[in-house]
């Protein structure tokens, strides 16, 4: 996560030791300016470290390479986040629940990547969801994250029914680190296909680790852990410098049927 073309952040003189700030540091105009140390991140609201900047490629992955990531709604300023602890999936232990697998056995899914990207952010902006009014992937994020996907940074995960999409998750993908954004379902349990899908590929290409970044009892329940931020960082750091999957994944990540899918085991388990 930490570039060494980057400047050090200071608001002190040179001579002093860098005070963590007591309200969020205002990031100005230009893509280039770094972000402040993630210690410096409040700890209420948990993890708000920065507003304002924009939301361009160059910002985009100075972000994601040190573990922050945009999150606001609409009607406010653009809010940079690094919370404490983070949610996070381990591939080598990651599985779907029995149950779950048993009854993939039933339906006609498959899973593919990057062929309908448009389509999942949409559905993920725009799909209800239960105990949540609105949406944080507000237009400006839209079109931010059509373009880091365009750029060959961010990709969706697709479950379709026949031609019928059914689910899917979008995120973004640096070295060899995955930062899940949002998932959706037309129909039960499709997000938890995607997901499962997504683990299995970055099982299979050596990926350890997925940031799911604030954790919720959802994500608990499929197996989600907490981290501590200083451990995320450190363990970021290394990932995101390594030879990864640029581009479109569509040919890379092949399609998965709901058949392997039930298959699917970690390691720990084999």
């Amino acid at each position: 996560m930490f570039c060494s073309t980057r400047k050090c952040w200071r608001s002190a003189p040179l001579s002093s030791e860098p005070t963590m700030p007591l309200r969020p540091i205002l990031l100005p105009a230009d893509p280039q300016t770094p972000f402040p140390p993630v210690e410096w991140a409040l700890r209420e609201p948990c993890g708000l470290l920065a507003i304002g900047g924009d939301l361009s490629i160059e910002r985009l992955l100075n972000a994601y390479r040190h573990g922050i990531f945009p999150w606001y709604s609409e009607g406010q300023p653009i809010l940079w986040w690094s919370p404490d602890p983070r949610a996070v999936f381990e591939t080598r232990c990651f599985a779907l629940p029995s149950r779950f697998r048993r009854s993939l056995r039933q339906l006609p899914w498959r899973v593919t990547a990057d062929q309908a990207f448009d389509a999942v952010i949409n559905a993920c902006a725009s799909v209800p969801r239960r105990h949540q009014d609105g949406t944080w992937i507000v237009p400006e994020m839209l079109e931010a994250y059509r373009q880091f996907h365009e750029a060959g940074h961010a990709h969706s995960i697709e479950v379709w029914s026949g031609d019928r999409l059914v689910g899917g998750l979008y995120g973004v993908a640096i070295g060899r680190m995955f930062y899940g954004e949002s998932m959706f379902s037309l129909e039960s349990g499709a997000s938890k296909a995607a997901l499962g899908a997504l683990m299995s590929r970055m099982r299979e290409w050596g990926w350890p680790l997925l940031d799911a970044q604030v954790e919720n009892p959802h994500l608990m329940q499929l197996g989600a852990r907490r981290m501590p931020r200083t451990d995320f960082s450190q363990t970021v750091s290394e990932l995101v410098r390594q030879s990864g999957n640029t581009g479109n994944w569509s040919a890379l990540f092949g399609e998965i049927d709901t058949a392997q899918l039930a298959a699917s085991r970690p390691a720990l388990e084999t």
